[in-house]
Formats: C-alpha cells, structure tokens, sequence
C-alpha cells in the first residue's frame, strides 16, 4: 500500500513549476471540537469533560491489518497478550489451533516463518481464473448466470490492461521527470554560485525565457517553505528519492500487482487454497515484513495515553490485537474470514479492516464471517476506500451487504447490523470538507471521520501524518473503543447507535470527492450525514440501556 501521494502523481507540478506540499496542521488537528480552528470529533473535551475520572473495562480491538510493530515504544503496553500461550514453545498450549499465538496471528505467513510481502490484486485473479472460460466465449450464447459471469471477467480484464498500460506510461514518465529535474537544479548550481541560497536568492533570480531554472527555482521555493531542507543538494537528493520511490512503485504494480503470473501464495502459504473452509495455516508472525499501515492504524486507536511520547491513541484501557492478512496487493477473501474468526474467538469486541477491494471472489464467507462476528456481539468497522467513487453504484469489497443465492444485489439487500463503514474528512473547512480521495454513498457509507494529516505510529519508534480511509476506519474504531469500555453492557449495534445518532450534523454543501467542481450536501454522502463524536457519542452512549 503506498500511503504518500505519488510524485508523479503531480507531474505537472515539475513542468508547472509548483509543488504542493501538505498544509501545516496541528498532529491533533482532530481531537479539537467542530468549532474550532478545524473540524474536530471532541476527543479532549471527551476526556476532560465526561470521562475525567471514571474507571473503564479494558476492551479489545483486533487490527486486521500488514501487522504490527510489536516492539514500538507506543504500542507494545498496549498490546494483545494471549496469556493461555507461552511464548516460543511451539505448542498450542490453548487449543485455538494456532501455535506460539502471541499477539495475534498471520493468515498470509508460512509454516516455515516465510511471509508473503507483495501479492496480486483481486481483478489479475479473476482475470486469470475466468480467461480460459470466457477470452473465446459469444456472449449471445451465454445463459443468465454465465452473463454475469462473462460482464465480471470482461470488467477484470479491463481493470488490468488499463492498469497495466497506466503503469508502463507511468514508468516512461518518470524517466522523462528525473531528466528534466537534473538539468533544472544543474541550472540553477550553475546560477548560485557564490551566492547565498534563501528565498531571497530565488526571488531575484531572472528566469525569463529559462524553462529549466524557472522550474527549479519553483521547486526550490516550495521546499524551502515546506520542508527542512534548506541547501540544492539536499532537495535535489530528496525530490530524485521520490522519483525513484515512485518508479519502484510502478514497477511493482509491473511485476507483482498486476503480473499474470506472480502468485506467493503457492511457494510461501502453502494452505489447500481451493478449500475457502480451511481455517489452520499461516504463522504466529503477527507483525509480518512491511508492517507501516497496521502500526499506523493500531497507533490512532490505541498508542499509549499520556506518556509524553508521539501522539495519543484515541481509546483507553485498549488492547491491540494484530491479525495479518492485508499484502502489498489485495487481501484474499479466505484470509480475510479467517482473521475475522480468529479475532472473535480471541476476545476482539471490536475490529477494524483498514481495506477493500474492487472484486470479490469468495463475499459469501466473508459474510459467515461477519455474520459470526453479529452472534458474538462484535462491532466491525471499515474504511469505504480511496477511489473517489460512490459505493452504492460501484461495489467495493468487503461490505456489509449480504449477497444473496443470485449475486450481489444493492435494490434488496440485507445489511449487517454490526458494520460500521467510514468515509474519510479532510481538515480543510467549507466545500473542501471531504478527503477528495474518499468513497461515499447515501445507504453504504455510514459516517465520515478524519482520514487526512493523521499523525500516528509508524515502525521503528517512528511517527508520521497518513492518510486514506484507512486512517478514519480506526478513529471511530477508537470511539466504540472508548463507548464499550465504559458501558461494557451496550450490545455491538448499541455501540453504532450512539456514534450514528451522535455524529455532527453537516448540512453545508462540499464537493464530490474526484470532481473539481461537481458539488453536494454532505449529508447526501453518508447515511448519517454526519462526522464522528467522540463526546457526543459517550454522552449519548450514557443514555442507552
């Protein structure tokens, strides 16, 4: 998953000279109230208002995530200890089935302690699985259920030669960008020699006519405003870092996400993949290879309170269970049910799923799954997704929507009670009120939370400002956290009660996340209409029986 906005993304901030850089935003930007500064959810005055003193049971959020960074100084006292198991015995000493299950458990690690790091997307996997079936097939022959069949392979195929093709542009782009940025800061070497490099150089500079100085000078502007770097070899190093970060990144999508042929799950799992029943494999390996977006997500629920270090997690008296199952690529849907199950079975009263996908191939076990999860009394909570796109046309996966004998179907459809899906909020005050990245829809987005600048954990005893859905689905995992650890009598469906009737009212008009000038009343984009409370939620959570 890459979470820093591509470079290249903003090619034309080389050519059109201007680089935008993240506004300065406080790190708690969000834990103000609505009326402040920036659109906050009331987490300080939630703890200095109401909780104050009170006294909560400890719950237990299960992150089902890349993993966790179990040695991070602001994570690791506030981590799931399975206290049946003794560490590194190699029994099963509870009889869960899982060996060595310390903090949690790795559905995509082998028995050998090998784990799967990059993995294909969902759509290269029905590509490859209905290709031989439908790539010489008439679609007027086809019946009803072979229709529908052929319209998903078609959309695959689609999906992963545009893909394919954005990538390749993609990469010639690039070399293009990091010739063109070498001879602009050649350039201007050459024009600051002997001469101080500030602002006030670059504003004397003369560019006319220059359209290589006049783009380093702009690109040197931006980063002297928005950066520490201070000196042209230091943002030339840093821009060209990024450059090659973003080729990296092309060329995996190439040779992994999108390879017809690249498949780990086979050399490193191991597990009867054809048997979506099969529950015992993977490895006790809960913090995996690249474990930057679950450290993140579990750190915005649950990093140590009070302890001067980073930031603070939302949720008290909250234990971290890591449960792997998201790769560099698209989660498997039997992974995926099996880290649901584990987490019920293992104590998680709530779960966030910081992930999601444009196909689905095996729904109907997520939704057992799910469906489990509703008997046990544990909440779900998960991020709508980044694609810009409204989700009750566009299905997005996995979701609360069961499907039915016949397919998935939005006109007749049956919903989790216990499911809670988050959209993501921007910092931005007004029209710009809504991430421009996030997924919306009246019926099957339930809120909207802060998903942008979101300061928290990052491996190493790091921290850095995210962002994506990913980042909201945890903020209001965080306040269901906190709802059940003070009324622990509150079912799962009380808990999204209280968040849903409690969310700030936004009645103003914003624009339509991927459109520049396309516009809505925010509360057309949720079906509560709403942004997360923490202080609300409790007060009205206090209400409940």
């Amino acid at each position: 998953m890459n979470l820093r906005p591509l470079l290249l993304s903003a090619v034309c901030l080389v050519f059109a000279a201007s680089i935008s850089f993240g506004q300065n935003v406080p790190n708690d930007w969000y834990f103000g109230n609505p009326d402040d500064t920036y659109q906050g959810i009331s987490v300080y005055k939630a703890y200095t208002d109401f909780i104050k003193d009170k006294k909560g049971k400890t719950v237990v959020v299960a992150i089902i995530d890349s993993g966790i960074d179990i040695q991070h100084e602001d994570l690791k006292d506030n981590l799931w200890i399975n206290e049946k198991e003794i560490p590194g015995n190699g029994k099963d000493d509870d009889n869960n089935g899982y060996v060595d299950d310390i903090h949690g458990w790795n559905f995509i690690g082998g028995p050998d302690g090998a784990n799967v790091g990059p993995d294909s997307y969902e759509a290269v996997r029905v590509y490859n699985n209905l290709k031989p079936k439908y790539e010489q097939a008439d679609p007027k022959k086809l019946d009803k259920k072979q229709k529908k069949e052929y319209d998903t392979y078609v959309r695959a195929k689609a999906n992963v030669e545009k893909e394919i093709q954005s990538a390749q542009n993609s990469l010639k782009q690039i070399t293009n960008i990091e010739t063109r940025i070498k001879s602009a800061f050649d350039a201007l070497e050459t024009a600051a020699q002997g001469k101080t490099f500030d602002k006030a150089f670059l504003d004397s500079l003369n560019v006319t006519g220059n359209q290589e100085l006049n783009m380093a000078k702009n690109i040197a502007m931006q980063y002297l405003a928005g950066t520490e770097l201070n000196t042209i070899e230091g943002i030339r190093k840093q821009i060209l870092e990024d450059v090659e970060s973003d080729r990296q990144n092309f060329q995996r999508k190439l040779d992994y996400s999108f390879s017809a042929t690249f498949d780990p799950r086979k050399t490193i799992v191991k597990d009867d993949y054809s048997n979506v029943n099969e529950k015992y494999y993977g490895n006790a390996d809960a913090e995996g290879p690249d474990p930057l977006h679950g450290t993140h997500v579990g750190g915005i629920v649950g990093a140590v309170r009070g302890n001067s270090l980073g930031a603070d997690g939302i949720a008290p008296n909250v234990k971290l269970m890591s449960v792997r199952a998201v790769p560099d690529g698209d989660e498997r849907d039997k992974d995926v049910a099996n880290a649901i199950r584990y987490a019920v079975d293992n104590g998680a009263s709530i779960i966030n799923m910081s992930f999601g996908k444009g196909f689905g191939t095996h729904k109907h076990i997520v939704d057992e799954a799910v469906k489990y999860a509703a008997s046990k009394d544990v909440l779900l909570v998960h991020a709508a997704g980044n694609s810009a796109q409204n989700n009750d046309i566009i299905e997005n996966f996995p979701n609360a929507v069961f499907e039915k004998k016949s397919g998935f179907i939005f006109k007749k459809k049956q919903k989790a009670k216990n499911w809670i899906e988050v959209g993501a909020l921007s910092f931005r005050s007004g029209e710009d009120m809504v991430a421009g990245f996030s997924n919306y829809g009246k019926t099957m987005v339930d809120v909207f939370a802060p998903g942008v600048q979101i300061y928290a954990t990052t491996p190493d005893n790091s921290y850095a400002p995210l962002q994506g859905t990913s980042m909201a689905s945890p903020v209001v995992a965080g306040v269901a956290a906190a709802i059940r650890s003070y009324y622990p009598g509150l079912k799962a469906i009380q808990v999204k009660e209280a968040i849903m009737n409690s969310a700030t009212k936004i009645s103003s008009t914003v624009k339509v996340p991927g459109s520049k000038t396309d516009k809505v009343s925010f509360a057309e984009l949720s079906v509560s209409g709403g942004i997360v409370n923490m202080y609300e939620a409790l007060r009205y959570a206090s209400t409940m029986k």
